[in-house]
């Protein structure tokens, strides 16, 4: 008898292949390659209309009977430095940059140590009434300096310490905004290091010292940066108690070149370009801080 044929099972039908993929991820990477070049544009938009101002000014600088009159020039022919000669002879200016100098960096240092234990007191320790007294002091920012000049004024001339460097410094020992910005710096370090080093025997002192001020560095140098440059730049206060030449600050020489009829406007920016050169180097200095700083102070 024959052998019966066996029929082999029909053969498993090969997957089907995956359909193509569709296009929507390269729609996607395109979309994205336009944000992404969009968002460069406009950040080197802002960078140009940001440092357009400070182009104008060095070349009105360096440009010969440069003047405004005539609109923003950023290419100079015949470039020239004898407006810097001209305001070297009309102004003492290294005994002006040095006054500057000198009472920011000190104004500066007075912020951070009053801020520094300011807010370890309102964010550590316990009091009757430290809320209240602390939106009291915060409400001082809504004050501007025009309305406290006459009393301040009228302070230290009872005091008899107008036309002094003292005068210049007073009113910049602390900051409300210093005080505000190192208080949240202070309440973002865990309460278990101070616990921890109160069991170890720490006071509030070592504890503020040793623990505190090293992990709020970035919040300092962002205070330090703000309190520097705000002395830097403060012209209505010393206008109001300066009155002799060699207590002048900067902003307070660079109005003199001003004429009653006519300016030298070359000499004017070369003024300015002595003013804004130092702050930039700060300001760059500490820039990492500064972000680092408001970075942190923004987290809870």
């Amino acid at each position: 008898m024959p052998d019966q044929l066996t029929l082999a099972p029909p053969p498993a039908p090969s997957p089907a292949a995956p359909p193509p993929a569709p296009a929507v991820a390269s729609n996607a990477q395109r979309r994205w390659g336009v944000l992404t070049v969009l968002r460069y544009a406009a950040v080197l938009a802002g960078a140009v209309v940001m440092l357009f101002p400070f182009l104008w000014t060095v070349v009105t600088s360096i440009t010969p009977e440069g003047s405004l009159a005539d609109g923003p020039r950023l290419w100079v022919d015949d470039p020239t430095t004898a407006a810097y000669g001209t305001l070297l002879e009309t102004l003492p200016m290294w005994r002006i940059l040095l006054n500057s100098f000198w009472i920011a960096v000190v104004s500066t240092l007075l912020q951070l140590v009053t801020g520094t234990m300011a807010a370890y007191g309102f964010a550590r320790l316990t009091f009757k009434a430290k809320n209240i007294v602390f939106a009291l002091y915060l409400a001082t920012l809504m004050v501007p300096l025009q309305v406290l000049v006459v009393p301040l004024f009228i302070e230290m001339k009872m005091l008899n310490l107008q036309d002094t460097y003292m005068a210049l410094l007073a009113p910049s020992i602390a900051s409300a905004f210093g005080v505000f910005l190192l208080k949240q710096a202070v309440e973002g370090v865990p309460r278990e290091l101070d616990e921890a080093a109160t069991i170890d025997g720490a006071g509030h002192l070592r504890i503020f010292a040793t623990i505190i001020v090293p992990l709020i560095r970035p919040a300092l140098a962002t205070v330090a940066v703000f309190a520097f440059m705000g002395s830097w730049n403060s012209f209505l206060w010393p206008l109001v108690v300066i009155r002799s030449p060699e207590f002048m600050t900067l902003p307070l020489g660079l109005s003199t070149l001003h004429g009653q009829f006519t300016t030298e406007w070359d000499v004017v920016m070369a003024g300015s370009v002595f003013s804004i050169v130092p702050i930039a180097i700060v300001y760059l200095l500490a820039q990492r801080h500064i972000i680092a700083g408001v970075a942190h102070s923004g987290l809870k």
